[in-house]
């Protein structure tokens, strides 16, 4: 609690990068590492890998008009669209381009899936669903199909970064998504925080592959671009959620110009090491992950301008910290090196993990494991344990024996319609291939009533999700945070020393990329 306290009072600022408060937070880690006995983890003798990042800042009061006709459609900047540019450019410009709905914009060949169809969209705007299509079962109509886009559960075809990367692939102008809270797992007011600066990372072309326009329109603006067009939105949801769907060209075109300030930051991961004991296994590798940026000063809510971030993700970095402690403490230290990697950027698309996976310090195919902290429970004990993306690798199978040993049980994630695991740090080692695991909290809670949990939840990503209000508060009680910190040490200690390196399970989408790091 202490080290929260610290990370997310105000005088950090809400930790954003390229800040005064990323000085202060990285110091802070730094320090902490040092004193729980952790060596600097960068070969180079420090403990941070510079992460370059370019930070584009839109102008305010930029509006979306679509067209058609005489008739136009006026969409205000923040309360109707949340738009940006990842081009490193001043000013980007989208001109009475024409606008086409490709449904949810799905390239899925193992599904027999496209939403293109081959059409040309090269130079236009791209309106997309958020989320997969909700298949029906046949054998359950009120079910979803588990045979197509993980049932319930999303997929990456689902997340909004895939939504945009597809944009780009298609040589598009623009790509607005249609925000519905459901499938988006968030209220519009979580988009709505992304007026303030965006980051990426450097890239030699200045990101010129990217459409010049990405954003997100609200479900009801979204209703009255579809009227304009002469179409329905509901008919022509439902018809998206077919293998027939074709794109539709709205007959409308949109236009929008977007001013940026840009500038130019190295921000900085946080890396500490204990090295094995074993020489003959020292350069072997567990990783723990937590990012510790956050919002920073943004637009005031309730009187407050400044984004705490004290559960998302102080929590976890005060663990991962306490983690190191209490690892160098053990004599004799595992057998395996331990790095403990606190990422920046986490908020702006995973971009501190995403580099140091594709930059990493110590080879990918010697990493055994990655275990992911992200917000710790901070409402007190459960009887479960919650692993996302349940059945994955063997991590989930040391999971489930660490917290066995607590009385717990093991339980998938209660809203895998949301895409858990594609939002945080361990993503981005998994899709190269390396076991990840992302685990934590549950939903049964101790001496509480049945939905307490589900309800609380619910009320933290209604009410403090990147808001303001994300701060310590009083009724905070840490009691399950430190049962679940002992199994992520439990499945840390066993990756350490275990003699059969942990898999990912049969079926898994990233099993072939481990086999041919491997070379199996």
């Amino acid at each position: 609690m202490g080290h929260v306290k610290v990370l997310a009072s105000d005088q950090f600022e809400g930790r954003a990068p390229g800040t005064r408060g990323e000085d202060l937070t990285v110091a802070y880690i730094i320090e902490q590492f040092a004193q729980a006995g952790l060596q600097p983890g960068n070969p180079d003798g420090t403990y941070t890998q510079n992460v370059p990042l370019v930070g584009i800042t839109a102008e305010p009061g930029a509006a979306l008009v679509f067209r058609k006709g005489a008739a136009a459609l006026r969409l205000a900047f923040k309360d109707d669209v949340v738009a940006w540019t990842k081009r490193v450019r001043p000013r980007v410009q989208v001109d009475a381009s024409d606008v086409v709905f490709v449904g949810y914009g799905i390239e899925a060949p193992e599904f027999q899936w496209d939403d293109y169809k081959g059409a040309a969209l090269s130079g236009k705007t791209l309106v997309m669903l958020i989320n997969d299509p909700p298949i029906r079962s046949t054998d359950d109509p009120a079910g979803l199909d588990a045979t197509l886009f993980g049932g319930r559960a999303m997929t990456y075809y689902g997340r909004w970064t895939y939504k945009y990367e597809m944009g780009a692939a298609k040589n598009a102008a623009a790509v607005l998504i249609v925000h519905e809270t459901g499938p988006a797992g968030y209220p519009f007011s979580v988009v709505q925080g992304k007026v303030t600066e965006q980051f990426d990372l450097a890239a030699p072309d200045d990101n010129m592959r990217r459409p010049a326009i990405e954003g997100w329109i609200t479900l009801e603006r979204a209703r009255e671009l579809f009227a304009l067009a002469g179409q329905d939105f509901d008919a022509l949801k439902a018809r998206a959620a077919t293998r027939a769907f074709a794109p539709v060209d709205l007959g409308v075109r949109a236009s929008m110009t977007i001013d940026s300030r840009i500038r130019r930051i190295v921000s900085r991961n946080v890396v500490g090491l204990l090295p094995g004991s074993d020489p003959a296994l020292r350069h072997e590798y567990v990783v723990f992950t937590a990012h510790w940026d956050h919002y920073g000063i943004g637009p005031e809510v309730d009187g407050d301008r400044i984004y705490n971030g004290a559960l998302d993700n102080a929590t976890g970095v005060a663990g991962m910290i306490e983690m190191a402690r209490q690892f160098a403490a053990r004599r004799p230290a595992p057998k395996r090196s331990l790095l403990f990697l606190s990422v920046t950027a986490e908020e702006q698309g995973l971009l501190g993990s995403e580099y140091y996976a594709e930059n990493p310090l110590y080879p990918l195919n010697k990493t055994l494991a990655v275990i992911n902290m992200d917000s710790l429970n901070i409402h007190g004990r459960t009887k479960d344990f919650t692993v996302v993306g349940l059945g994955a690798s063997d991590l989930d199978d040391y999971a489930r024996d660490a917290a066995a040993a607590q009385g717990r049980t093991v339980r998938p994630d209660a809203r895998p319609e949301q895409g858990g695991y594609f939002r945080s740090d361990h993503f981005p080692f998994a899709k190269r291939g390396v076991p990840a695991i992302n685990a934590g909290g549950g939903e049964d809670f101790v001496g509480r009533p049945d939905g307490w949990g589900q309800r609380i939840s619910a009320e933290y990503i209604a009410r403090h999700y990147h808001k303001p209000s994300d701060e310590v508060r009083p009724e905070w009680d840490l009691a399950g945070a430190l049962e679940d910190l002992q199994v992520y040490y439990a499945i840390a200690e066993r990756a350490a020393r275990t003699a059969r390196w942990p898999e990912w399970k049969a079926g898994s989408e990233f099993k072939a990329r481990r086999d041919a790091m491997l070379g199996r």
